[in-house]
């Protein structure tokens, strides 16, 4: 788990109502990062400081509409759905792990983990957008049918293919790092005739890929090596090819290769993009395990 989140003035956007509110989430996630070091307070203190933390992030987001809707910043409405997937989606998938897992050590990484990338992406992109001083990279608010097509896609096929029970937890999933980098990611590269690229990003959380192994092997896995690598590659391609049945890629798209990337590979893509793909979904399935898939 990460040891610390430190406010740096380069997160400013110049309107101090926001800034103060970015502050004030940052030093709350700090207090929780802190709190997760003594394990006997730990379940309170967190039951308390994450009720905090949401209900200063709906206050916050609140505030920052309002200052949009004043300016009439021309991009609200995409602003405004990355706040609602937060609201509605994010938090409540969270915290309900929390609770079900009784505030365990790991479903507290995934709910730091998430929420701290999710507050440096957010900002430091979309809200500093807000004045000018950066673009913004959800240039599209995709349409909702086309979203919920997409996520009953992939939680059919993880029912399908692996007897996975799954649901959404970001629409707008944009690199935050849910297992302290401990994921096994692949990109997979379709191309048309005429040379056009799509590509499809999948990112498993190590927990995933153990328990996923060690059912069909038959014995316990608690490390990834180059065999079972290959094997989640074939995996991800069946996955993929799966996928075709409810979600189709278009026929004139032929799969040409598979690469394995580092989860630092995935953050980068996401930070040298122009404009976020609008199909990036993130995932958690009834193990407590989390999964991500981006179309690209």
């Amino acid at each position: 788990m990460m040891s610390e989140i430190k406010w740096n003035d380069r997160f400013n956007i110049g309107v101090e109502i926001v800034d103060h509110a970015h502050r004030k989430l940052f030093s709350i996630v700090g207090k929780l990062l802190n709190l997760t070091e003594d394990a006997e307070k730990q379940k309170h203190a967190c039951q308390e400081g994450i009720k905090y933390f949401k209900s200063y992030t709906m206050k916050h987001f609140a505030e920052e509409e309002a200052y949009m809707r004043k300016i009439n910043y021309p991009d609200y409405e995409v602003h405004k759905s990355l706040h609602e997937d937060m609201q509605n989606h994010t938090i409540p998938a969270l915290e309900e792990e929390m609770k079900s897992q009784d505030y365990s050590a790991e479903s507290i990484q995934h709910f730091l983990g998430i929420c701290v990338g999710w507050l440096n992406v957010h900002i430091m992109i979309e809200d500093r957008a807000i004045t000018g001083k950066t673009p913004h990279k959800w240039i599209h608010k995709t349409a909702e049918d086309a979203v919920d097509s997409l996520k009953k896609s992939v939680i059919q096929t993880l029912h399908d293919l692996f007897r996975l029970d799954a649901e959404l937890v970001s629409a707008h999933y944009s690199g935050e790092d849910f297992a302290s980098g401990k994921a096994l990611c692949y990109r997979i590269n379709y191309q048309k005739q005429d040379g056009q690229n799509r590509q499809v990003v999948l990112v498993y959380e190590e927990q995933m890929v153990f328990k996923l192994i060690s059912e069909l092997l038959g014995k316990q896995v608690n490390r990834i090596d180059k065999t079972i690598a290959e094997a989640m590659k074939l995996i991800s391609k069946k996955f993929m090819g799966c996928m075709e049945s409810h979600f189709p890629m278009g026929d004139e798209y032929k799969l040409e290769k598979i690469n394995t990337l580092t989860f630092e590979q995935v953050v980068r893509t996401f930070e040298f993009e122009k404009q976020y793909s609008p199909y990036s979904l993130l995932f958690r399935t009834e193990k407590g395990d989390y999964f991500a898939l981006c179309i690209k």
